[in-house]
């Protein structure tokens, strides 16, 4: 029996069994679910072997599925090496890029610069991926990452930029119902709208010198749109980096004798792909826009 692999049948394993089910590992590959079952059953044929059980709604691999799991990984590994070399040392400036930001910088921030690379170099396309979850560069989630924290992986080249201050804002409309706050006595009869509501969010918060408490939070949620959303609808008042809100002149901001809270922020991208022209030329003019953001 021909047991050579066949990698898509291997990929869409590989896919099922980090993610725990065909439907999850159906989305990740951007399949059909019975497209990938079929691959599944075709490598199990293929084998010979029963890759998977299933228990109740979920698959749990069986020892040979275990033991399949370990080799094709490497396949994948090597796969991902491949396609970041191949990335490397393409030289056209036309093509696809993609940036991965957080939501609010990809909403506020990044369209503007977006239309100086327009002009700069027009045969690139741009796929933002507006997520405040950090992305895989190692996978090739994303060519170009804007991130708050620091990345650990040797393979990665980040560029430190400066620290981007963050301030309390509120729009024109709220501060005319309520009033300009001058003291902290005053602040805390404000509306705030968090990113979330637990204690240990409101402690980091009084930490850096913003007196908020449980109870003045009025509204919350994890994405920033909808947070800044908030705030210049007039709902009341949040934490938001200078550089987004600077693109908002109905929001301003309150309580100046408050300390900015300075947001650490790293462009990031991996060392093959660093070399690819196209890549690397909007690589450069994020970081000369976040240089003077």
């Amino acid at each position: 029996m021909d047991k050579r692999i066949d990698w898509t049948q291997a990929r869409g394993f590989l896919a099922t069994a980090e993610q725990g089910s065909l439907s999850a590992g159906a989305r990740a590959l951007g399949l059909t679910q019975p497209t990938l079952g079929r691959q599944v059953a075709a490598l199990e044929a293929a084998l010979g072997v029963v890759l998977f059980e299933r228990v109740g709604r979920s698959l749990v691999l069986t020892p040979a599925g275990q033991d399949m799991l370990t080799h094709v990984r490497k396949m994948g590994a090597a796969a991902d090496a491949l396609a970041m070399a191949a990335a490397g040392r393409a030289d056209s400036i036309e093509g696809r890029v993609s940036i991965t930001a957080s939501d609010a910088m990809s909403a506020y921030w990044l369209p503007a610069v977006l239309v100086e690379l327009r002009k700069a170099a027009p045969g690139i396309i741009i796929d933002v991926i507006a997520s405040n979850t950090v992305r895989d560069l190692q996978r090739r989630e994303a060519d170009i990452a804007i991130r708050h924290v620091a990345p650990k992986e040797p393979e990665l080249i980040a560029r430190k930029l400066p620290d981007m201050p963050a301030y309390l804002y509120a729009s024109r409309d709220y501060l005319y119902k309520t009033g300009t706050p001058h003291t902290l006595a005053d602040f805390q009869q404000l509306d705030f709208i968090a990113f979330d509501a637990d204690p240990a969010g409101i402690a980091l918060l009084n930490q850096h010198g913003l007196p908020v408490t449980a109870a003045m939070i009025r509204a919350t949620s994890a994405n920033g749109v909808a947070v800044w959303e908030m705030v210049r609808q007039g709902l009341g008042v949040s934490v938001m980096v200078e550089t987004i809100a600077l693109h908002t002149p109905e929001v301003v901001r309150i309580m100046p004798q408050i300390a900015p809270v300075m947001v650490p922020t790293w462009l990031t991208v991996h060392r093959e792909v660093h070399t690819n022209r196209r890549i690397r030329l909007v690589y450069d003019l994020l970081a000369e826009a976040l240089e003077r953001a």
